[in-house]
């Protein structure tokens, strides 16, 4: 990440591109599926892949989100919710970067009500399926060769997951434009009108929402660990500015304001790095529920735009300069905030599991 991404992050991020070249590079690190056990999978913990998450955030949290999304999303459903057959067939080609994956949740009328309130269809034809809808804000989606699209069943009304290649009849996808965060990560419209899958094609173990949010629960814990990396990084180019910018002819550093900036970033930062590390301790040890993720992902966020706006302050003007390296860290926080989970939803999730009752609509 220091010798490959940072010399070349701003440049595709202020181009709104995607830097290709460093997939092969990516891949020879053979860290893609890190915590699945086989098919080609290196089988360790969830807390080394934090740390992982962590440190391709604390260059750019696009790479990062790239990453999760190959690794995490498109991969962990197939690995969750896929057959035998299905786990042979794509893991160990996505695991060899060989083969994009994209995940198809979210919805332009549909983000936070995904549990229930989902609009694409499926509707099976003998030996195929035939899903209608849109998807949008789908990483990795103009690109991908194959993406995970997940849909309601007209005829049970459950949602079921499919492995829909970029090829296949009535698939179209659009860029999304004119984002003002992770504007590395190349995000999409999916369209599909009529779009034919195969029955082989069809997660054959996704047979409710309950499925899809198994695959949620493991990659939240995944964006906690992202936060935690963009104010590392926001962090760490913000104490080197402080040290060699002079004002009044001495470092700011020295100024007790700027100091105190300082020790808060670090106070939040330490608490966001513990919290993360005693949930991958968790997740390792199969103890970790949706509210053990949901707090993390909520907490780091919250602290992570705290973070990320002391640093763009001790900065001055110079702050909102992508040359800085500190810009994008506040840009892409916003995005953190938001995405696997808003605040809210993620709080009601919490709150149902601390008082027993659910406060959902």
């Amino acid at each position: 990440m220091e010798k490959e991404v940072k010399p070349i992050v701003n440049e595709y991020w202020n181009r709104a591109e995607f830097p290709f070249e460093i997939i092969p590079k990516l891949a020879e690190l053979n860290i893609c599926g890190l915590t699945y056990k086989g098919y080609g999978c290196p089988g360790k913990s969830n807390l080394m892949e934090g740390i992982l998450a962590m440190e391709m955030a604390r260059i750019d949290t696009s790479i990062s989100t790239f990453f999760g999304v190959q690794s995490g999303l498109a991969m962990g459903s197939i690995y969750l919710c896929g057959s035998e057959e299905q786990k042979q067939q794509w893991l160990p080609l996505m695991q060899q970067f060989k083969i994009i994956g994209a995940f198809g949740l979210t919805e332009p009328e549909v983000g936070s009500a995904a549990a229930g309130g989902l609009t694409t269809t499926c509707k099976r034809q003998g030996d195929k399926w035939i899903l209608n809808g849109q998807k949008k804000w789908i990483g990795n989606a103009t690109f991908a060769d194959i993406l995970i699209i997940w849909a309601r069943d007209e005829d049970d009304g459950e949602v079921k997951g499919f492995i829909v290649n970029k090829d296949n009849p009535g698939f179209a996808v659009e860029k999304m434009k004119d984002k003002m965060a992770l504007r590395i990560v190349q995000n999409g419209l999916i369209t599909l009108t009529n779009c034919e899958v195969e029955e082989v094609d069809r997660l054959q173990n996704a047979n409710s929402f309950k499925d899809t949010a198994k695959v949620l629960q493991m990659t939240r814990a995944g964006v906690a660990w992202q936060a935690v990396g963009c104010a590392r990084g926001a962090y760490e180019n913000a104490l080197e500015y402080t040290r060699t910018r002079k004002q009044f002819g001495k470092p700011i550093a020295s100024f007790q304001l700027i100091q105190n900036h300082l020790v808060e970033m670090l106070s939040n930062l330490t608490a966001m790095q513990t919290l993360c590390f005693r949930l991958s301790q968790l997740q390792d040890q199969g103890l970790l529920k949706d509210e053990h993720a949901s707090l993390a992902k909520v907490f780091c966020s919250l602290r992570t735009r705290d973070v990320v706006s002391r640093a763009r302050e001790v900065m001055g003007g110079n702050g909102i300069l992508l040359e800085y390296n500190v810009a994008r860290f506040v840009a892409d926080a916003e995005a953190i905030y938001s995405y696997e989970g808003t605040k809210e939803i993620n709080t009601l999730i919490v709150g149902r599991a601390i008082t027993g009752f659910s406060a959902f609509v």
